[in-house]
């Protein structure tokens, strides 16, 4: 990856199967990268989804981009008026040139025909580099500064002002985020990544350079994939801490698989999943493979819940996607009376956070993850920025919901620091 830091535009996606070795079960690769633009779409959420559905069957290759959340705009009737710093477009996508897919110790090149004579190259200033994953040992990385977009004293009383609208039976549950972030900074963006990376190991990592727009992503969440005529959606809600003693640790994961609140959380999310894929999915197909099942990460234990569904061959993709999006975990339900309180009681306009990266085959398959425990980063601006949330239901405490957001943020911050 060190070589790719040449191209103004390239994503990497790491799934880290060597390390987690869990969720993996519909993986098609181990990372890829993708690099050189040989045309892009990038635009505003204004009629978003039907320049995606051109682009993409015009297109007709593997195509490699974000949705942004806003994009939520195009869907519904609301707006995102909340402050950003980050600039990112509401949606991008890009052809690369080239293609390399890892997978089990092999690799797989995939260069378009113009660029096929520089193969070999390619492959000769790669091996002149250093390991492609190697850790930057020679670069200085200063402590970045961290502030609150919110204090604790806002956050609170947000919180009650969320439980009021759920306590007059607005809204069920509502994921409720805040920003932590850092003007005047300059950070190397693979470094912070490879740190965050390291520290997570997380099963839908992505580094994503465009220009002068970063992400360092260690996502554990799948969006949503499509693989043939199946549609898979595998959203987290519910979170415990990870702890040093083997046998606390083993505790501490049972006690949130039992978790009446955390159950909920996921349930009503999984209901909202549900009714989502039904509207493309072929009657009786949508099915819950797994429902709240505890999968650990080095940093805290997710309860996560896999939803199937079957379409027709000839549905279009990008319908799918739209039909989903944006997705239930980071929402709340009811989604429209959700996202309506998230633009009200938030700061910031999410932008790509809680948005997702991912990617189109010239199968008219997909797979996306969503973007959360993850680092945005404006090099011209020097503006560094990550959210965390957490669900908020009938039965949360606003203690508790504030613990939740700073575990989540750990990770983040160790990343940011020398």
């Amino acid at each position: 990856m060190l070589w790719a830091q040449q191209f103004d535009k390239f994503v990497w996606l790491d799934s880290n199967p060597e390390t987690l070795g869990k969720n993996q079960n519909y993986s098609n690769f181990d990372s890829v990268l993708a690099i050189g633009l040989e045309q892009e779409l990038r635009c505003n959420y204004k009629n978003a989804f039907n320049q995606l559905k051109e682009f993409q069957t015009k297109t007709n290759d593997y195509i490699f981009g974000y949705l942004g959340y806003d994009l939520k705009n195009n869907i519904e009737k609301l707006q995102s008026v909340n402050l950003d710093n980050l600039g990112f477009s509401d949606l991008y996508f890009f052809q690369p040139k080239k293609i390399f897919f890892f997978k089990d110790n092999l690799l797989e090149i995939r260069y378009l025909s113009g660029y096929l004579n520089e193969i070999e190259k390619d492959l000769e200033a790669i091996n002149s580099q250093d390991e492609m994953l190697d850790t930057p040992k020679n670069l200085e990385q200063h402590d970045v500064k961290i502030r609150k977009r919110i204090t604790k004293k806002q956050y609170f009383k947000k919180l009650n002002n969320i439980l009021e609208h759920i306590h007059r039976g607005n809204i069920y549950e509502v994921n409720f985020c805040q920003e932590f972030y850092s003007k005047n900074t300059t950070i190397d963006p693979l470094q912070v990544y490879q740190k965050l990376n390291a520290i997570s190991t997380p099963p839908f990592a992505s580094f994503l350079k465009i220009d002068h727009q970063f992400l360092l992503s260690a996502s554990p969440e799948r969006f949503v994939k499509k693989q043939g005529i199946q549609i898979i959606s595998q959203p987290i809600k519910g979170t415990a801490k990870r702890l040093i003693n083997s046998i606390d640790d083993k505790r501490n994961a049972s006690l949130l698989e039992q978790d009446l609140k955390e159950r909920a959380e996921n349930i009503m999310i999984v209901d909202l999943v549900r009714n989502d894929l039904s509207k493309t999915a072929i009657k009786g197909s949508v099915q819950v493979e797994e429902l709240c099942k505890v999968y650990s990460f080095k940093q805290v234990h997710q309860l996560i819940s896999t939803v199937v569904s079957k379409v027709e061959k000839e549905t279009n993709p990008v319908d799918i996607i739209e039909s989903l999006f944006p997705m239930g975990s980071m929402t709340g339900a009811p989604k429209i009376s959700a996202m309506k309180i998230i633009e009200q009681e938030e700061e910031t306009k999410r932008g790509l956070y809680s948005g997702a990266v991912g990617y189109f085959t010239p199968e008219n398959d997909f797979d996306f993850n969503v973007v959360i425990r993850s680092i945005l980063y404006n090099k011209k601006q020097k503006y560094i920025s990550f959210s965390v949330g957490s669900a908020i239901t009938v039965k949360s405490n606003p203690k508790s919901e504030y613990q939740e957001c700073l575990l989540k943020a750990i990770a983040m911050k160790k990343a940011l620091k020398s």
